[in-house]
This record gives structure tokens, sequence and C-alpha cells, in this order.
């Protein structure tokens, strides 16, 4: 009973993240905003290589994984241009795509003073597929095959950064489509999901550095809502740079049962132009799938370093390593 209870908590899980494209975690939190919000691209003074690696369920066969691989970088005075390649898997379904995003950053403040509205477009190509060969037990409504289906999407963001003030909006998935993947006829693919990010950095750069923010997102489809409560910390040590991070989900769903919470503590290190980081996830309730926590691994390089013609703005803007 126990092993059904799994199958079909997977397939159900499977069949909700099959929907997404690229699914939003805590990744963001390891410098790595750009994942979830293109108006990022190219909006500090290096250009940013990412690699992520997170595997959820550890000990669950068919636990799902992820994969990521990002870059962003400034062009010229103005333009930003970036790219990502994800590979998400979960049970018998995965996915993969590649995004390329397109930037414009407008300074509309003073010399020495950081002022910044930024526009940001994201097109993809997603290619998503179940593998119905691997079923254990036959099925005579089900075609034994490996089904496979590609499709266009798109995301529109903007930001606005005022010295240690930043605040970012995203629209993904906003490119409608149909798709025949889980049955004969076209079914409608809306995967629009909002995104709205708001956050301050301060403190003196021989102390600690705090950067409180807040990230709202809400699914049209589902009327789902979750917010992340987070706080980040920064403290140097001679060349290195030590950082923490804590970051809370909770859902606003209504839901009778229970709402969906997790707690993610991340550590991370800043040396010269290389980051580490490893970000932990526990979910949190009286309901649990399972009792095992998600782990991902966040390796980074900064590449194209330009002078920062400005001294005040957040790490994600002017990169001190």
């Amino acid at each position: 009973m126990k092993k059904v209870i799994e199958v079909l908590m997977v397939l159900f899980c499977i069949h909700i993240s099959a929907q997404e494209t690229l699914p939003v975690y805590s990744d963001y939190l390891s410098d790595n905003v750009f994942l979830i919000h293109p108006a990022a691209a190219g909006i500090g003074n290096t250009g940013k290589i990412r690699l992520t690696a997170r595997n959820q369920w550890s000990g669950i066969e068919g636990a799902p994984t992820l994969q990521t691989f990002s870059f962003h970088s400034r062009v010229g005075d103005n333009t930003g241009l970036g790219l990502v390649i994800f590979n998400d898997k979960n049970g018998y379904h995965s996915q993969q795509g590649v995004q390329g995003t397109f930037a414009y950053h407008l300074n509309i403040g003073r010399l020495g003073e950081l002022n910044q509205l930024s526009f940001g477009l994201s097109l993809m190509a997603v290619n998503n597929s179940v593998d119905e060969s691997q079923f254990v037990i036959p099925d005579p409504v089900i075609s034994q095959i490996i089904r496979s289906e590609s499709y266009f999407n798109a995301d529109f963001s903007m930001a606005y950064h005022r010295n240690g003030f930043f605040s970012y909006f995203t629209a993904k998935n906003i490119m409608l489509s149909a798709r025949t993947l889980y049955s004969d006829r076209y079914e409608s693919l809306n995967l629009r999901r909002y995104l709205a990010t708001v956050g301050y950095f301060f403190g003196k750069e021989d102390r600690i550095q705090f950067e409180p923010s807040l990230m709202m997102q809400a699914i049209e489809r589902t009327g789902e809502k979750f917010a992340d409560f987070n706080i980040k910390a920064y403290k140097k040590f001679g060349k290195a740079q030590l950082w923490v991070a804590l970051s809370y989900r909770q859902g606003f769903d209504g839901n009778d049962t229970q709402e969906l919470n997790y707690m993610t503590p991340i550590v991370g290190v800043n040396m010269n132009d290389f980051m580490v980081s490893y970000t932990y996830t526990k979910l949190t309730g009286d309901i649990l799938f399972d009792d095992a926590g998600y782990h991902q691994i966040t390796l980074g390089m900064n590449v194209f370093k330009r002078p920062a013609p400005r001294q005040i703005g957040c790490p994600n803007i002017y990169n001190a390593f």
C-alpha cells in the first residue's frame, strides 16, 4: 500500500510539474536572479555563468531532478543578452528547453547615482516527453510508446533599481499554444505565471551587510499564490565573501487541508571571480510526502568584468569579487 501511495503521489506531482516550463525554485537567491527575471540579463558590471543541479526526494526512484546552465552579460552600454538551457526530469516525464533573452537598461539618474529602469524579453523552445514504454503494468488505453512534443513560449520582464533598492516584475509563459501530448485532441496550454520581487540591500562593507526581499508569484490557470520571505547576509573575510540566506515559502490558496510551505537555508562563498553555494529545502507541515529534503548545488563564474560607474547598489548590480 505504501508503494501504491508513493506512485500515485509521484504521478500527481509529475502531471502538475510537466505543465510548467522552467520550474521556479529558490535558485534566484544564489546570485542567479536572471533565472526567473529576464530583465536581469546584463544588469550588473560583470557577466555571469551559473550551473545548478537539483535533486528532490532522495532515495525515491523517479524523483524530480533539474539541471540548468545560464549565462548573461552586458553588450555595449545599454543592451544585455542571456541564455538558459535546462533539463527537467520527473518520473516518466521529462522536458528540455533553451531560452534566449534580450534586455535593455535605461539609466535615468544623475552621474554617480544608481537609478536604472530595465526591460527584458525571453523566447524559449521546450520539448516535453512521457516515456510510457517504462510503465511496469501494461495499460490497454496507453500506447506504451515514448510521446514527445515541442512548443514555444515567451517571458516579459521589467526591473527598477535605485541605490540599494531593487524590484522586478515578470510575466512568464505569455505565448499561448496547444498540444496533444496527453490526449489525441489539442489541449489548452495556459502556463502563465506572474512574479514580483522587491528588496533592499544595506550595511557597511567592513561589517555584515543585509538584503531582505520578498518574492510573490501567482499561477493564472490554477489560482495558486505563493510568497517567499527572504533574508540574506554578507560578510567579507579577506579576499573571500561568505553569505547565507534563509527563505520561507508560504502558499495562499485557501486550502482547507494544508497550505504549501517550506524552509530553504542557503550558504555560499565568493572568491575572486568564482562562487559556490549549497541549498537545502525542507517541507514543513503535518502532511508530508517524504521526510527527505531537496538538495541543490550552484557553481558560478564571473566574466567580462567592467568597472562599476557607481559605488552604491545591491550585489546583483555591482559584484565586489
